[in-house]
């Protein structure tokens, strides 16, 4: 059996127009924008930055974010050009698919399940957390029994706030996608005046001796930094996610995809630099970096919106995490890769309606039930992998199909590409161990699962026998 059959371009574009079953395409550039916007801002900014500063970057956090920024860029363009000549639902599954062949495909789909997966129960076991915090401002308590996973211990047993989000998000996804965008749209728009909020007020209280040692842990606590900060660019490869729902693609996916990582960059790097010119970095290892900034200099007005800023955040980074999970599970069912029941589109809402369902209760079982540590290394390591093959993926499609109409085209091939390659490479190596370990023991449960499911299941498998046949 041939593992590594394609899918050509013309297959993979004629199911992305079939009148039959396709997604309704909704989407604008602006409406792809928001959502790049939604998925970046979050846990990141609102959570990540003190960690990364007290622990590892100091002052030179700022870098960190640089170096990132530099990473996804480069791969931000790479996915452009393929979103471009390939704008089907699947990211970097359904490019791998095209370029390497289904085997490879698989594997980029299996390690993006990880990402959109987990990370979904991550960021929802965060906001959980900040809206306790919210409710306890309120004299509101929960009963502990419900307030976070299982951990007898402790006396906790459901995260029941964490179900009931993940159960809310569900329920707006399946009412259609143009409604699941605006809603984003106006979250989005909230949290960052927010961000802005705390550029406006906190800029007055920097002090630039607090950016003093600039780099107190040399370069390799930067690089260190870059690979624990790169948790907030994650998620700006869902928009990729989105291609199939969009109108004029060609066009407005790369507009889209590079847009909101330049918002979040710029934002990034100025929020980072305010940060660690008014707080001392090595008082910033806080779960509310910003908030907490905002209260160390008495403007504890502003620190309420801050914490208001993140829950709102946190939302929009799990919806499009979940819209992220829900298209690919479709991708990979059309492929036949998965049960079919995951591709099944409602003919009045035009989404995966039993998808959808079926990710928000997996997603809120592990949000809910099951304590959830590292995860942000452990998709980390998941969406680097990603990068790296798709960066790989431009130049031998490059080589191997030269004439292909490309709307839009990576500039300076094959340096962007290689260059993706080693940032990428370069941030993935800074992962401890024990994640590589999870990493492929993840990968080997993924590839038994193809072996036993998939490679049986294949639509192109099919099709392959029944010429043999013929």
């Amino acid at each position: 059996m041939n593992f590594f059959r394609k899918k050509s371009i013309n297959l993979l574009l004629s199911q992305a127009n079939n009148k039959g079953s396709h997604l309704k395409k909704d989407l604008g550039a602006f409406d792809l924008t928001m959502l790049g916007i939604g998925a970046i801002i979050g846990t990141g900014i609102f959570v990540l930055t003190g960690v990364a500063a007290s622990l590892h970057a100091g002052p030179a956090l700022v870098v960190s974010f640089v170096l990132s920024g530099l990473a996804c860029l480069f791969a931000a363009l790479c996915y452009s050009e393929f979103a471009s000549i390939v704008p089907t639902s699947g990211s970097a599954y359904t490019y791998s698919y095209a370029t390497f062949g289904e085997l490879i495909a698989w594997i980029l789909g299996w390690d993006l399940i990880l990402e959109y997966g987990l990370a979904s129960s991550a960021v929802a076991s965060g906001w959980s957390g900040y809206f306790q915090g919210l409710l306890s401002g309120f004299g509101i308590h929960l009963p502990t029994a419900l307030t976070s996973a299982y951990n007898p211990e402790k006396g906790t047993y459901i995260d029941l706030p964490a179900i009931l989000i993940v159960f809310l998000i569900t329920t707006l996804l399946i009412s259609g996608v143009k409604k699941s965008s605006r809603f984003n749209a106006i979250m989005v728009l909230v949290k960052v005046s927010v961000i802005l909020l705390f550029i406006f007020v906190g800029f007055n209280y920097v002090k630039p001796e607090n950016w003093t040692p600039f780099m107190p842990f040399g370069f390799s606590g930067v690089a260190v930094g870059a690979a624990t900060v790169f948790f907030a660019y994650l998620g700006f490869d869902a928009v990729a996610t989105a291609a199939e729902e969009v109108k004029n693609p060609q066009r407005n996916m790369p507009i889209g995809i590079i847009a909101s990582l330049a918002v979040c960059t710029v934002l990034y790097i100025i929020v980072s630099s305010i940060l660690t010119g008014i707080v001392p970095y090595t008082e910033l290892n806080v779960k509310n970096p910003a908030a907490f900034a905002l209260q160390y200099i008495h403007q504890d007005w502003a620190a309420g919106f801050i914490s208001l800023g993140a829950i709102v955040g946190i939302t929009t980074v799990l919806l499009v995490m979940l819209y992220a999970q829900t298209r690919l599970f479709y991708s990979m069912s059309r492929d036949g890769l998965l049960p079919k029941v995951l591709s099944k589109v409602n003919t009045k809402t035009k989404t995966p309606i039993s998808n959808t369902l079926i990710t928000g209760a997996i997603v809120a079982v592990f949000a809910g039930c099951v304590p959830l540590n590292k995860l942000a290394e452990l998709a980390n390591i998941g969406t680097l992998f990603a990068f790296i093959v798709v960066s790989i993926g431009i130049l031998v499609l490059r080589k191997t199909q030269p004439e292909l109409k490309r709307p839009f085209k990576v500039p300076f091939v094959p340096v962007v590409p290689i260059l993706s390659v080693l940032f990428c490479g370069f941030l993935i190596i800074q992962l401890p161990g024990y994640t590589w370990i999870s990493f492929c023991i993840w990968l080997v449960i993924g590839l038994i699962v193809y072996f036993v499911y998939g490679r049986k299941n294949s639509e192109l498998g099919k099709a392959e026998k029944k010429k043999e046949v013929a």
